[in-house]
């Protein structure tokens, strides 16, 4: 052999020496969920539930098969209600499945209150396939989170981990029954933390790749010690099936409910009475920030806990207790974690000067009574350059909406306010930073605003407050 070809060959050697190499390396560096999945299995249950609907009536008049084919009359037949009422009733029952898991050695396990909602039966089968009824202790559908009961002891139980440790980059493990097949595993890692979903206001949700799919929900999501970080809820999808994003429920949030529920059957939250909204570029232009961040006060509650504490609307909140907002939908989950009569101490930014308010939270009202108002259109007033008539508010007025000025919308032209979607009936609270006592005030502060820069404005409609912008051209 050729001294030119043995060198070519050594070459070849040596590359795929380095590769294996590289390769062997690369494989010890990802982790083996082998010894975590033997021993967390056994904690991880299935949970089928049997939800009884109404009756629907059934005819007793029975159709006439003879003389169909074999084949058709037995098809018919099999599609016939085999059993009825005296009066015709037929019962049907409808069955979902989830999973969950045993947070306890005498048997209370944790799942997803949409998992169990509305249940008149609720099954929990073990890791060896034993079935026992579970009693259902207690849900808090605004945190999705659900304690069950079954009787047992020495049970297999999961060791809980501390959510708020979590990084992005983590990896983590979840188990569970998607479409009903047991103690499937899957892995990933975590996306992002403190995630806020519509309608979800109340939960930081841990944002995940781990495949997640119908039967999941419930189930444990694990970190690499085995510990539990989270309860798998939810996934974000256009498809109707796994899409690469998925939403646990914090276990930290999951424990405090199942703690209230197990010792008061029913979970405290704290409340400020506030409705709030994201601070984008132009808000904070139009309210002199540096930067947009934290949550604008839109609307107060009367005789709220923000109101008693002398939270004022167009604050916009930086910080509470020293956490700092930088979204709006921060602030609900840090006031949501506080017990009633917890203080609260607030870094707002009012009239483009810093303020800290100190306040004591109160417990958040059933759903739907947080705050109710409506807005009523009154009489012709005057007519500004935003291309708006407006009106004084009546008495009325300001006593159903809760206020002590502003003016209302009698009709709009052609112009801004047309351009930024105001409407008639709309009442205008504030302008340019500053409150509305009349109409007469609301023409000055009109005429004095300034050209090519972002202007705030309130409006309350329906009940519903928000503050919007919009610039007025040279």
């Amino acid at each position: 052999m050729s001294i030119p070809r043995l060198k070519s060959y050594l070459s070849i050697f040596a590359t795929v020496l380095v590769l294996g190499q590289a390769v062997s390396a690369q494989a010890a560096e990802l982790p083996d969920f082998t010894q975590l999945v033997e021993q967390a299995s056994p904690a991880v249950v299935n949970i089928s539930t049997t939800q009884k609907l109404p009756d629907r009536k059934v005819s007793n008049q029975m159709p006439d098969l003879e003389g169909l084919p074999p084949a058709l009359r037995e098809f018919f037949e099999r599609g016939m209600p085999q059993q009825r009422s005296p009066r015709g009733d037929r019962q049907r029952e409808a069955q979902s499945l989830g999973s969950g898991f045993i947070i306890s050695p005498d048997g209370y396990i944790l799942t997803n209150n949409h998992v169990i909602a509305d249940a008149d039966e609720i099954l929990v089968r073990l890791a060896d396939r034993s079935e026992l009824k579970a009693k259902l202790i207690g849900t808090d559908p605004r945190s999705d989170v659900a304690l069950l009961k079954i009787e047992g002891k020495d049970l297999p139980v999961l060791k809980l981990g501390k959510s708020q440790d979590l990084k992005a980059g983590q990896w983590v493990v979840a188990i569970g029954s998607p479409f009903g097949f047991d103690h499937t595993v899957t892995q990933g890692i975590v996306s992002a933390i403190g995630r806020s979903l519509p309608n979800e206001n109340y939960v930081p949700f841990i944002q995940t790749d781990v495949p997640i799919n119908p039967g999941n929900s419930g189930g444990p999501l694990f970190n690499l010690n085995g510990e539990v970080v989270g309860i798998n809820s939810q996934i974000y999808t256009r498809s109707g099936g796994f899409m690469g994003v998925s939403f646990a429920i914090p276990i930290d949030v999951a424990m405090d409910v199942s703690n209230q529920l197990k010792s008061g059957g029913k979970v405290s939250r704290g409340w400020l009475g506030v409705v709030i909204q994201e601070v984008n570029k132009d808000l904070a232009e139009s309210f002199g920030l540096e930067k947009p961040a934290g949550a604008l006060v839109a609307q107060i509650q009367d005789d709220g806990p923000a109101a008693k504490g002398g939270l004022q609307v167009g604050d916009v909140i930086l910080s509470m207790n020293g956490q700092p907002i930088v979204m709006s939908a921060d602030l609900p989950h840090l006031v949501g974690a506080l017990k009633a009569g917890a203080k609260a101490n607030l870094e707002v930014i009012r009239e483009g000067k810093r303020k800290n308010v100190e306040l004591t939270v109160g417990a958040i009202p059933e759903e739907g009574k947080e705050l109710d108002a409506k807005a009523k259109s009154g009489v012709e007033g005057s007519s500004n350059r935003l291309g708006v008539s407006v009106a004084e508010l009546t008495d009325e007025q300001k006593k159903a909406n809760d206020l002590k000025g502003g003016v209302v919308i009698k009709d709009v032209q052609d112009g801004p306010a047309s351009l930024i979607g105001l409407q008639p009936g709309d009442v205008i609270t504030h302008l340019n930073n500053q409150a509305i006592g009349s109409t007469k005030e609301f023409t000055e502060i009109a005429k004095a605003l300034p050209k090519n820069r972002s202007v705030s404005m309130r409006v309350l409609r329906q009940g519903r407050a928000s503050f919007i912008t919009f610039k007025l051209a040279e």
